[in-house]
Order: C-alpha cells, then sequence, then structure tokens
C-alpha cells in the first residue's frame, strides 16, 4: 500500500510534535486516507471485505503506532535537551517560601519606638501579671475605684509575699512607677504593651496593646506635653497639617488631665485624620489621654513632688493601627487571615519601620 509507505517514512522523518500531529490528521483525521479506506468497507462485497479488511486495519493500526512512537521519541528527546539546559546546583540552599507577615499591631509598636526614640525616649517594661499595688494604688486609685471591680478586671487567686492581690495589668502604667523606682529621675520612657480587661466587641477586646509614655523632670508643663504630642502625632500619620483639641477630662494619676482630640475629615466615605475638625465634612476623635503626673503618683515612686514634675499620656496601639491603615473591626486583628494582611499592604516576611515601612495607603 503505497500510502502506508509514504506515511511510514513521514512519521519517522517528523522532527516536531506539530509535524506529527499534521500526519496523524492527514492519516486518521474525518478527511484522511486511512479514514477514507474503513468508509469503503461497507459498499464492499463480503468477499472483498473478507480480503481488503485486514489489510485497511493493519494500515491504520500501522499508522496509530508510528505516530505514538515518534511522539514519545520527540518528547523524550526534549526532555533530555531540557535536562542538558537546565543544571541545578544541590550544593546551594532551597530559596525561602513566605511564612508569615508582619502584624499591624507590631508595625505600630515599630513605628512609635522610632518615633520616640527621636524624641529621646528610651522603651521600659514590666510585668504583665502585676500586683494591686503597682497596678492601681501607685498610681492614686483608691479601692472604691470602679476599675478595680472583678467585672472590669482578671484577678487571680493567689496572693504574692506582701499579702497583694495578682491580676492581668489593665495598663502600662504600672510600668512608669517602676521606672520612677528603679531609675529616678529625671527620667523619659515610653512603655508599649498587652494589657487586659473584661470587655469585648467590634472595637474592644480582652487583650489588646497601649502604649504610655511619661516625662519626669524640672519645670515641665502642658506646653511640654502638647507638644511631644503634635510631634508625635504629625510623624506617626505622615502629615503635617495634623491639629489637636485638648478637652479638661479626669484621671486618678494625672492633675490637671485632658483628653486629646484630632482633628479629620471625611473622604470619599472614609475618614482622614488631618486639618481641623470644625471645617465642612469635618469633626473632632478622641486618640488617647494625658495630663501632668499627680504628686501622689511621684510621692509613689520616691520622688519629691517640690522638684520633680512631669507628664504621662497613654493610647491604644490597635486603635492608632486601625486609624492609620483604615480598619474598622478590633477583632480581625486576632484571626490570623493572611488574605486580610494582604489587603492593607503587609506582605510576608516584610518587617517595615517607620522610614521603609508600607506608609498610609491611599
Amino acid at each position: 500500500m503505497e500510502q502506508l509507505d509514504e506515511t511510514l517514512a513521514a512519521i519517522a522523518a517528523a522532527e516536531t510534535p506539530e509535524a506529527v500531529e499534521a500526519i496523524r490528521v492527514a492519516a486518521l483525521g474525518k478527511q484522511g486516507w486511512v479514514s477514507a479506506l474503513l468508509k469503503t468497507l461497507g459498499a464492499m462485497s463480503p468477499e472483498e471485505r473478507q480480503a481488503q479488511g485486514p489489510k485497511i486495519h493493519a494500515a491504520r493500526e500501522g499508522v496509530t503506532a508510528a505516530l505514538a512512537g515518534r511522539k514519545a521519541a520527540l518528547e523524550s528527546a526534549a526532555l533530555e535537551a531540557r535536562l542538558v539546559a537546565e543544571t541545578v546546583d544541590l550544593s546551594l540552599p532551597a530559596p525561602q517560601a513566605p511564612r508569615g507577615s508582619i502584624h499591624p499591631v507590631s508595625q505600630v509598636m515599630e513605628e512609635l519606638a522610632e518615633i520616640f526614640a527621636d524624641l529621646g525616649f528610651a522603651v521600659a517594661s514590666g510585668p504583665e501579671i502585676e500586683d494591686d499595688w503597682h497596678n492601681f494604688t501607685a498610681l492614686n486609685m483608691p479601692e472604691t475605684h470602679p476599675a478595680r471591680a472583678m467585672h472590669d478586671t482578671f484577678y487571680f487567686p493567689d496572693r504574692d509575699a506582701q499579702g497583694r492581690a495578682m491580676l492581668l495589668r489593665t495598663h502600662t502604667s504600672p510600668v512608669q512607677i517602676r521606672a520612677m523606682l528603679s531609675q529616678g529621675a529625671p527620667l523619659r520612657v515610653i512603655a508599649p504593651g498587652r494589657v487586659y480587661r473584661s470587655d469585648s466587641d467590634a472595637t474592644h477586646t480582652p487583650m489588646f496593646h497601649q502604649i504610655e509614655g511619661l516625662v519626669i523632670d524640672k519645670g515641665i508643663h502642658l506646653g511640654h506635653l502638647k507638644w511631644t504630642l503634635e510631634t508625635f502625632l504629625k510623624a506617626f500619620f505622615e502629615r503635617d497639617d495634623i491639629v489637636l483639641r485638648l478637652r479638661p477630662s479626669y484621671f486618678p494619676f494625672t492633675e490637671p488631665s485632658v483628653e486629646v482630640d484630632v482633628g479629620y475629615t471625611i473622604v470619599n466615605g472614609k475618614r482622614v485624620v488631618g486639618g481641623g475638625g470644625d471645617v465642612e465634612n469635618g469633626g473632632w476623635m478622641e486618640v488617647l489621654g494625658s495630663g501632668m503626673v499627680n504628686r501622689k503618683v511621684i510621692e509613689f515612686g520616691g520622688l519629691d513632688p517640690d522638684e520633680w514634675q512631669g507628664f504621662a499620656f497613654g493610647t491604644g496601639v490597635d486603635r492608632l493601627a486601625m486609624l492609620k491603615y483604615g480598619m474598622d473591626d478590633l477583632r480581625a486583628f486576632f484571626d490570623g487571615d493572611a488574605r486580610w494582611l494582604a489587603h492593607y499592604g503587609f506582605g510576608a516576611l516584610d518587617v517595615p519601620t517607620l522610614s521603609g515601612g508600607v506608609g498610609v495607603k491611599p
């Protein structure tokens, strides 16, 4: 069969898979010559079919086998060529795959530490399991203060060696007392860390993060406090148009005490920090509490309040992260969802700082 010999020769000479496919279509496709021969079997007499049928079927099987063999040979040759061209140095370490992501709270902690380091503040730390003297009494919070109630504070059944009640600290303010007692004055520290309160909703969690600052020196007044907070917030939000509003308030550990509001405007339905809050589409939002350190607190810190004065301030790290990066539900901070982190620009293995960080998302 002349066509069979030509087809087999063409298959053997084919250099690419595409050429093999073209031969298959010409022989076994709907319009191929083998298919045409198979169709003629129906018009043959039984004697002709008995004589020609085995030859036609043998031609089809021969072409099919030759096509499969040539295709396998070409694929094997291509693989061999690829193995020769692509070499792998097995002595090199494997590339490190992404395994995690910087968390917004960690990012903000880095930013705050960098900002306050530029202002001359050191970072101080203290135990998360505190006694009620450091957590309440030394901060001028009497026995009748609501924060001492069981529904607000996580108490332990055990007491320390001095018989003092033990608890999970409700703020990082005890670090201020410990810093004054151990370092004396002058003093300029920030105290970031985890704190615990019995509260849980979209904007509160039983465990959250605070950062508090303390300055103790001679001649300190509210002007120093306002300048420090204004400089800090401008650096953190990366805007020069931050406007503060100080409102009289009450905290047991400061006197006088002020709540600090920051101006914002609504842009495309989102709250953008910056500018005065009295403008159209603007408003004021509380961001932290502060004040001049109470004389009793200075005394509990082992210092003479007639010689030393100071100011203190505190704010929620989680709240600052929500404001800067446009997050609207505090509970998502604890879901551990990498997609949520990536949405706000926090990439795997990326540990940005304020000077080289993710910045404010548009």
